[in-house]
């Protein structure tokens, strides 16, 4: 089944939750219009189609997410770092402040996602499905959508508040403190278990499939350090012979290449529908100023990243672009932009893709000990035009996979995470900006966002984090 999410339903879903955008953004409701809405299969499933829709918003999977993924690494800039005021450019510099729009609208879309999600959990249970089966398989894709937007949440802010019930009067809420991070992978854990146990073997556009679960366990549990774990769900996905790499590398990316085998969970944009409005910007913003309508030059690969592809890797003409006559910038080749306007790509975003699970199942054998960690890292290259990898001890095959990935992954949205996730960031950047001659010094403070401003003054049980 389909899902390209219509902003009308958005629209129908969002009267019923409402909006409270100064609080913490749990969308407060009164529970006679919920009560009275939410009582056959078919309202239900509108508030699922709720849930999906909110990972389009900007501040998550069209945008913003995106970026904060990418930019504080060293693969990509920004052109101009004032450039819509320093929301992305603070990131380039680990300037990064509380008032910063990005840090808000990612901490309050993702509170939204996860308000919606508890309001389905909340209440399905006493709907009757014509189908039973397809009720638990709703569930097992909500709980796998709460399981990641707390894994982005706990990665990005570090302890957050822990909101697994439905919030119908925010008031309620006020005074909640930030819950340990260690408490929310705990839940993060447990939803994507049951995520595993309820969702269907088979892969369908739009929603995730156990493998989806499974291999976002898998992070988490790397992130975690618990590798050998990783390695048991990794080998699960892999083992399925359910997804499997496109061909070549210019298959992957593009409108008439989603929903293909290598794809396990996507969120899912349509260019020209309900007057341009149900597009992700992205393709536009992500490209050198001047160069089409919106270009802002966020998330920009540098040429010092570009020089890194070998001789012959196909990555670097399918993945990367370079407009010599308007814009001597490298850009991403992975969002398309559209015809219609500005702002209205129409390239779905993968989240989570086989060639991810690959180099992750190579990453967790060989930091686990285990044996034929070059044969998944080999896949990646050769689809990508190259030999296998000379690396055959750990510590070279650790630095074999780091770099596979960057040459991967590209604009995706990755290389930060990797960079904490292998313990790496500091030190990385650090003798990045050293070598590049810029007065930058990180340390562990730097390694999250700043709590919103907004939140901070709505709520003063919330604190900041260290260093902001």
């Amino acid at each position: 089944m389909n899902i390209k999410f219509n902003i009308i339903t958005i629209a129908l879903v969002s009267l019923v939750l409402g909006s409270c955008s100064e609080k913490l953004d749990l969308a407060p409701i009164t529970e006679k219009a919920a009560s009275n809405f939410y009582s056959s299969e078919s309202e239900i499933e509108s508030a699922i189609t709720g849930a999906y829709a909110q990972l389009q918003t900007g501040g998550l999977y069209g945008l913003d997410l995106i970026g904060v993924g990418e930019i504080p690494g060293e693969d990509t800039f920004e052109e101009i770092a004032a450039n819509d005021g320093g929301r992305f450019g603070q990131l380039d510099d680990f300037s990064t402040n509380a008032g910063n729009d990005l840090v808000g609208d990612i901490w309050r879309e993702s509170f939204e996602g996860i308000q919606r999600v508890n309001i389905v959990l909340n209440r399905i249970d006493a709907i009757e499905f014509e189908d039973s089966n397809l009720k638990s398989i709703r569930i097992g894709e909500m709980k796998f959508l709460r399981g990641l937007l707390y894994f982005n949440l706990v990665r990005l802010y570090g302890d957050v508040p822990l909101v697994i019930e439905e919030t119908t009067n925010p008031s309620d809420f006020f005074g909640q403190v930030r819950t340990p991070s260690s408490e929310v992978y705990v839940q993060i854990i447990s939803d994507l278990n049951g995520a595993i146990q309820s969702l269907p073997t088979a892969k369908s556009s739009g929603r995730p499939a156990k493998g989806a679960a499974q291999s976002l366990l898998a992070d988490v549990q790397m992130n975690m350090g618990n590798y050998s774990e990783a390695v048991t769900n990794l080998a699960a996905v892999v083992n399925s012979n359910i997804y499997s790499l496109m061909p070549t590398t210019s298959q992957i990316f593009g409108v008439a290449n989603e929903g293909n085998s290598e794809t396990l969970f996507e969120v899912q944009y349509a260019s020209g529908v309900d007057g341009n409005s149900e597009g992700e910007s992205a393709a536009s913003q992500f490209r050198p100023s001047g160069t089409t309508a919106n270009a802002k030059g966020h998330n920009l690969p540098s040429a010092e990243f570009v020089a890194l592809y070998e001789s012959g890797d196909t990555r670097k003409d399918d993945f990367v672009g370079l407009d010599v006559v308007a814009n001597p910038f490298y850009f991403s080749l992975k969002y398309e932009v559209s015809a219609t306007g500005a702002n209205d790509g129409g390239s779905d975003h993968i989240v989570i893709r086989y060639a991810d699970v690959l180099l992750k199942y190579a990453e967790a054998l060989n930091e686990s000990g285990g044996a034929n960690a070059a044969q998944y890292l080999n896949m990646v290259r050769n689809r990508a035009g190259l030999a296998n990898t000379t690396a055959t001890s750990q510590s070279e095959l650790r630095d074999a996979i780091e770099m596979e990935r960057r040459l991967e992954f590209i604009g995706e949205g990755h290389r930060w995470f990797d960079l904490k996730r292998t313990g790496k960031a500091i030190q990385t950047m650090n003798a990045w900006f050293a070598a590049n001659s810029i007065n930058v010094t990180i340390d562990t403070n730097n390694l999250i966002l700043p709590i919103p401003q907004s939140q901070l003054d709505t709520d003063p049980a919330l604190t900041q984090n260290s260093g902001y």
